[in-house]
C-alpha cells in the first residue's frame, strides 16, 4: 500500500494529464515499476530466471525494460514510458523523472558495472540516451535526444550529440533559453554564435583601419596645400591631388 501511496503523489505531482486517483492504475509505470519491486527482490535472492521472466512480462505489458538488477530510489516516474530501457547495473536517485524513448544503457566495452548512476532530481527527457559507467549529477536536466557519453556534474543542463553542457547551476553557458520539452539550445547555434561574435569583431577593427586611412589621407592633402601656399607648388612628387594642389595655389 506504502507503494502504491507513494505512486498516487508522484504521478499527480509530475503529470498534469491526470484527473482523478483512479488513472494512477492505467499508466504503464506504475506496473512496470511494482514487477521491478518484485524482480529486484527475486535478484538479490538470486533467483536470477524467475527475476528476469518477470521484467520481460513487464516488457510486454508495458513496453518499458527494467533489469531486475538495476538499483531504483524512492518517487520514479516513468512518464509515457514505450521503449525506455534501463540498464543491469544501472543506479536511479530519488525524484528523477524519465520520458519515453530513453536508454540507460552501456557502451558494450565495459565489465561489472556498465550503466550510468543517476543522481536525485534529474529529469531525463524524450528519447535521449546515458551510456556508460558514469554519474549524472543531482538536479541535473538532459534534453531530447541528447546522447551522454560522459560523467555530468551536478545541477547541469546537457543537449545535443553528444551531449555537451549548456548551463550550470543555473547560469547560462551559451545566449538559450530555459530548457523545456520544445524549446532547448543548440550546440550548433552556439557555435555560430561565436563565429558571428569573431566576425563582428573583425568587422570593428576593418573599420577602424579605414578610418585611420581617411585621416591619414586628409593630413596627406592638408599637407600638400601648406606646401602649396608657402612654395607655390605641391612638394609631393607622387601626390595622387597634383592637380588640385595647382588649383588651390592659384
Amino acid at each position: 500500500m506504502g507503494y502504491i501511496r507513494e505512486q498516487i503523489q508522484v504521478i499527480k505531482e509530475r503529470d498534469p494529464a491526470i484527473k482523478s486517483t483512479a488513472e494512477v492504475f492505467l499508466y504503464p509505470s506504475f506496473y512496470a515499476l511494482l514487477f521491478h519491486k518484485v524482480g529486484h527482490y527475486l535478484y538479490k535472492k538470486k533467483w536470477y530466471f524467475l527475476a528476469r521472466l518477470l521484467s520481460q512480462l513487464a516488457r510486454g505489458l508495458t513496453g518499458i525494460e527494467i533489469h531486475p538488477g538495476a538499483t531504483i530510489g524512492k518517487g520514479l516516474f516513468i512518464d509515457h514510458g514505450m521503449g525506455v530501457v534501463i540498464g543491469e547495473t544501472c543506479e536511479i536517485g530519488d525524484n528523477v523523472t524519465i520520458y519515453h524513448g530513453v536508454t540507460l544503457g552501456g557502451t558494450g566495452k565495459d565489465h561489472g558495472k556498465r550503466h550510468p548512476t543517476i543522481g536525485n532530481n534529474v529529469m531525463i527527457s524524450t528519447g535521449a540516451k546515458v551510456l556508460g559507467p558514469f554519474k549524472v549529477g543531482d538536479n541535473s536536466r538532459i534534453a531530447a535526444n541528447a546522447v551522454v557519453l560522459q560523467e555530468i556534474p551536478e545541477d547541469c543542463t546537457v543537449v545535443g550529440i553528444p551531449g555537451k553542457i549548456v548551463r550550470i547551476a543555473g547560469q547560462r553557458v551559451n545566449p538559450c533559453s530555459q530548457l523545456d520539452q520544445v524549446k532547448m539550445p543548440d550546440p550548433i547555434q552556439m557555435e555560430m554564435c561565436k563565429m558571428r561574435q569573431n566576425v563582428d569583431a573583425l568587422q570593428d577593427k576593418i573599420q577602424v583601419l579605414e578610418d585611420t586611412i581617411v585621416e591619414l589621407h586628409k593630413l596627406k592633402d592638408e599637407k600638400c596645400k601648406e606646401a602649396a601656399l608657402k612654395t607655390h607648388e605641391c612638394t609631393e612628387p607622387n601626390c595622387p591631388n597634383k592637380e588640385a594642389c595647382e588649383t588651390y595655389r592659384q
